[in-house]
């Protein structure tokens, strides 16, 4: 993901004291709210598997199959995204320029796992759209045998699109500094990655999805009590639909500020003047680092 890749600054010419500080700030913030996003989610997203796996009325539901592959796919996120991001942006150990087979299979892993984790949450938002919809005709697409279908055909589609991160990425030597870095080598799929996947595919297309069919879920729960369904199906559609409103209103935040970086992006280039630079980096790794709150955030108060 090029998002993730920390923009080199030449502190050659940043004596400033005022440099130093933004510079260390830019490190700091990266690990100390990247452990702590990094620690939440090993702890918060097994309890959530747990509850799914443990409990029969959870397994015998769509929308629950659908979060429990999502959290399945976080924990990994964890491992391939955050922690690699830790390291890089707050201890400079940049594993993936020690490899190029590392290189080529985290971008392809990161973006595999945010395509799928971000679907999985999308299709729980429909699935509960549907359930909660006084039409009963469309409660026949909340079985948990076609959602099973419908993640095979999900993964098959992002397993697709994310394969050109695995052969654009390759490590790069700087002529100045004589350091390596796993960057994209394609200009045009890097400017492609970074206008489009970055905001859109990433960003605004999920968040689209989860405002309109959310709101919508929304408000058929506050009619479903007028409606003649049994009280155990109608506690199940209430508890799955704030579960999944939850973690999409933690998204809203986890994305907002990498669209504002990436749109910001299109309208201003990035200035050559040292403070501006740095504070435009900070912005940057601020937005990376949030960015993995739809990983770690858990949704256990909603039960």
């Amino acid at each position: 993901m090029k998002g993730i890749i920390f923009t080199v600054v030449f502190i050659s010419k940043m004596s400033t004291p005022t440099a130093a500080i933004l510079i260390t700030i830019s490190r700091y913030t990266t690990i100390y709210i990247g452990s702590f996003l990094f620690l939440l989610g090993i702890i918060g997203q097994p309890l959530i598997l747990i509850v799914f796996l443990s409990l029969r009325t959870f397994r015998q539901s769509s929308c629950a199959f659908y979060l429990t592959i999502m959290s399945i796919v976080d924990i990994s996120q964890l491992f391939t995204g955050l922690l690699t991001l830790i390291m890089i942006n707050g201890f400079d150990i940049d594993w993936p320029s020690m490899s190029v087979v590392y290189c080529r299979l985290r971008p392809f892993l990161v973006q595999l796992g945010i395509m799928i984790s971000f679907g999985c949450l999308c299709l729980a938002i429909l699935d509960q759209y549907f359930a909660t919809c006084s039409n009963r005709r469309w409660h026949r697409l909340n079985n948990i045998k076609l959602a099973r279908y419908v993640i095979i055909i999900t993964i098959i589609i992002c397993m697709i699109y994310s394969l050109p991160f695995g052969l654009y990425f390759n490590i790069s030597v700087s002529s100045l500094t004589g350091k390596s870095t796993c960057i994209i080598t394609n200009t045009i799929y890097q400017r492609y990655t970074f206008y489009f996947n970055l905001p859109i595919i990433n960003g605004i297309l999920p968040i689209s999805i989860i405002c309109i069919f959310g709101g919508l879920a929304y408000r058929n729960i506050q009619q479903i009590t007028y409606r003649t369904v049994p009280l155990v199906r109608r506690e199940l559609d209430k508890q799955l639909t704030v579960m999944v409103l939850v973690k999409g209103l933690c998204d809203i935040l986890a994305i907002a500020l990498q669209i504002v970086y990436s749109i910001g992006s299109l309208i201003i280039n990035t200035p050559n003047a040292t403070y501006v630079s740095i504070g435009w980096n900070l912005l940057k790794n601020l937005a990376n680092i949030l960015f993995y709150i739809h990983f770690t955030v858990s949704y256990t108060k909603s039960f």
